[in-house]
C-alpha cells in the first residue's frame, strides 16, 4: 500500500489584486502556514470530508482514504480552497506539473466550489521559489521570480471576519465595468512600480491599492474599513490594504520596524513549494 502525502502552501499577494481574472498583473509569493494531504488506497471506496471527496472524484482518483491537515486559515484570503485544489490535482496527477496543474487546481475550483476565480492563487501555490517573489502576466501567463527585498517587512493582520467568495458578488465583477477597468490599469502600474521600490513607496502603493479595491471593485466593508484605519494609525506602519478577493479575510502591511505589529512574513525558506512525498 503507497500512502500518497501532498504539500501545498498558502499565499501572499503584495499587489495585483483582483486583475487574474481581467489581464493584468500581479506580485505574490508563497509562504507558510501549509495544506497537507494524506491519501491512502481504499479498495472498499472513497472516505473523507465531503467536499474533498467531491474534488477528488472531480479529478478522477481512484478510491481512497482521504485526510487533510491544514493550518491556513479557511475564509482568510490566504488561499485555502486553491491550495486544497492544488493538492488534490497533484494527487490524482502526480506527473502534472507548473501551469498545467495550476489550471486543473481552477477546474476543480470552479466545477466543485462554485468560485469563478481567476489564476493567481494556484500560480502562486504552483510556481512559488524559495526566498522569492513572482512577477505574474495574466495577459499571457508569464511568470518572473523576482527576489524578495530585505528592506520590505509585511506583516498580517487578521480582521476576524470570514467569507465564502461563492456567497458574495466576487463572480459578479465584469470586465466591462468602467471602474474595474480603472482598477486593473491603476493596479498593474502600481505592480510595476512596486518592483524596486523601498519600504516607503510601498507602503504608499499598497494605500492607493486598498482606496482602489474600496471604491472601485467594491469588495470591502464598514468593519474592514474600522479595521484598516486602526492598522494604518499604528506607528510604524507605512501602509495596508485588504488582501484576497475581499469582503473579509487580512490585510496586508507593510513596516518600518521588526517591532511593529506581531508576526513576520516572508516567503518560504526553501522548496520545492507544491510538492509530493
Amino acid at each position: 500500500m503507497v500512502v500518497r502525502t501532498v504539500i501545498a502552501p498558502a499565499r501572499v499577494n503584495i499587489l495585483g489584486e483582483h486583475t487574474d481574472r481581467f489581464g493584468g498583473l500581479a506580485l505574490p509569493f508563497a509562504t507558510s502556514p501549509f495544506l497537507r494531504l494524506v491519501v491512502t488506497p481504499d479498495s472498499s471506496g472513497l472516505s473523507g470530508d465531503a467536499t474533498v471527496c467531491a474534488l477528488w472524484e472531480a479529478a478522477g482518483g481512484e478510491p481512497a482514504s482521504i485526510r487533510v491537515e491544514s493550518s491556513i486559515p479557511i475564509g482568510a484570503g490566504m488561499s485555502s480552497s486553491a491550495a486544497l485544489c492544488a493538492a488534490v490535482a497533484l494527487s490524482v496527477n502526480p506527473d502534472m506539473e507548473g501551469m498545467e496543474l495550476a489550471k486543473e487546481a481552477q477546474k476543480l475550483e470552479h466545477l466543485v466550489l462554485g468560485t469563478n476565480c481567476g489564476l493567481l492563487d494556484q500560480i502562486a501555490i504552483t510556481h512559488g521559489q524559495a526566498e522569492s517573489m513572482m512577477l505574474i502576466d495574466f495577459h499571457n501567463l508569464e511568470v518572473t521570480p523576482i527576489p524578495f527585498p530585505n528592506n520590505w517587512r509585511l506583516r498580517l493582520v487578521d480582521t476576524g471576519v470570514r467569507r465564502n467568495l461563492s456567497e458574495t458578488t466576487y463572480s459578479e465583477i465584469q470586465s466591462d465595468s468602467e471602474a474595474i477597468r480603472l482598477h486593473v490599469e491603476q493596479e498593474n502600474s502600481r505592480v510595476r512600480l512596486a518592483i524596486g521600490a523601498d519600504a516607503m513607496l510601498l507602503g504608499r502603493l499598497l494605500n492607493e491599492s486598498h482606496a482602489s479595491l474600496r471604491d472601485y471593485v467594491q469588495v470591502s466593508t464598514p468593519e474592514i474599513e474600522r479595521q484598516v484605519s486602526l492598522v494604518r494609525s499604528t506607528p510604524g506602519v507605512l501602509g495596508v490594504r485588504l488582501m484576497g478577493g475581499g469582503f473579509g479575510g487580512m490585510l496586508l502591511a507593510v513596516v518600518d520596524g521588526d517591532e511593529v505589529l506581531p508576526e513576520a512574513l516572508c516567503p518560504i525558506p526553501s522548496g520545492p513549494v507544491c510538492s509530493k512525498q
